[in-house]
């Protein structure tokens, strides 16, 4: 059997599959679980990331990107008792900066949230001369701590680990440039500190056309790799060109254990595609971008948010060991 490292979570959310349906993975009856007007002054709501937090009543606690009905992206702080209905906060999150000069506030986009020891660890692209990724670290989701940005513009979807590797904080990114980045591979840093990233290891790029067309494009990585006896688990999302312009959609990989930079297993196949009204139809239609998970090792349970259409929020569900065994079957590695 599989060994999956994390703590027991037998409160996230859940549905099971289908009777007859032969899935990897399947979405939420209940979606989109977040509507893009949650907010008095929200015009969108997704690429959101949450995390177990069981803490002053709640379950869980996330930060979500809620672009405001000035199109301006921002990003705001999260609470639910169930993982599906969140009551999400009207005011900006408030990041205390460790230079002012980073904490003049341009945008923010597309958070991850990661614990590590006592402190939840925010990532997320910010504005800063071009797209960079900004780091924070909170313990309570009321008062976020700033670090400098990790890299230079320009990069996007820097997601952490959930521990140290060989005595280093790790983190992959999507190295990019200022505008609708038209290509992509994804890379692996380190930092002794989260504030000095180096070590920068190539992971992998986008797949021939003829290989797996729907991730030929550009790919990211999305939610926390969730660790395994097989190796880290990582859901990515891939982006296709088509005559209908680009389609997001997400599949996923094996990376080892100590060198996260070697790729075990990547599937050809994607998982989660465009498909639903609400994936199809939006401020960015065809868009289906994973940005958290919820897993319980106990059950293998996995719950990934993503974002739909760049405008609400969905639920999908599957089973660790099941995905793990379809991504070495179906590896174009």
């Amino acid at each position: 059997m599989i060994q999956i490292t994390g703590q027991p979570l037998p409160q996230m959310p859940w549905q099971d599959r289908q009777p007859g349906s032969n899935e990897v993975m399947w979405r939420c009856t209940l979606n989109p679980i977040i509507p893009r007007n949650l907010l008095s002054t929200s015009n969108s709501i997704f690429n959101s990331a949450v995390v177990p937090f069981g803490r002053d009543g709640w379950e869980f606690a996330g930060v979500f990107r809620c672009d405001d009905t000035n199109r301006r992206m921002r990003l705001h702080t999260g609470f639910s008792h169930d993982g599906i209905n969140w009551r999400i906060s009207e005011a900006d999150v408030d990041f205390v900066a460790s230079n002012p000069e980073i904490g003049q506030w341009e945008y923010g986009y597309d958070p991850r949230v990661t614990r590590i020891d006592d402190r939840y660890w925010v990532t997320w692209c910010n504005g800063y001369h071009g797209p960079t990724i900004g780091v924070a670290w909170t313990t309570d989701f009321k008062v976020f701590h700033q670090l400098e940005n990790a890299f230079l513009p320009y990069n996007r979807n820097g997601v952490l680990f959930p521990r140290k590797i060989n005595g280093r904080y790790a983190m992959l990114s999507r190295p990019s440039d200022t505008g609708h980045t038209a290509f992509g591979d994804i890379f692996y840093s380190e930092s002794p500190d989260m504030e000095f990233w180096g070590h920068h290891r190539h992971v992998m790029s986008p797949a021939a056309f003829e290989t797996s067309a729907w991730q030929c494009m550009k790919i990211g990585a999305g939610p926390v790799p969730i660790e395994t006896s097989e190796g880290w688990l990582l859901i990515y999302h891939g982006v296709l060109r088509s005559c209908n312009g680009y389609v997001y959609a997400f599949g996923s990989a094996l990376l080892d254990l100590d060198e996260p930079w070697r790729v075990i297993a990547r599937s050809g196949p994607y998982l989660i595609s465009p498909r639903e009204i609400y994936e199809l139809t939006g401020d960015v239609p065809n868009v289906t971008f994973p940005c958290a998970a919820l897993h319980d090792p106990e059950t293998g349970r996995l719950a990934v948010y993503y974002g739909c259409a760049d405008t609400v929020t969905g639920l999908a569900f599957g089973y660790i060991p099941e995905i793990v065994a379809w991504t070495k079957a179906n590896s174009i590695v």
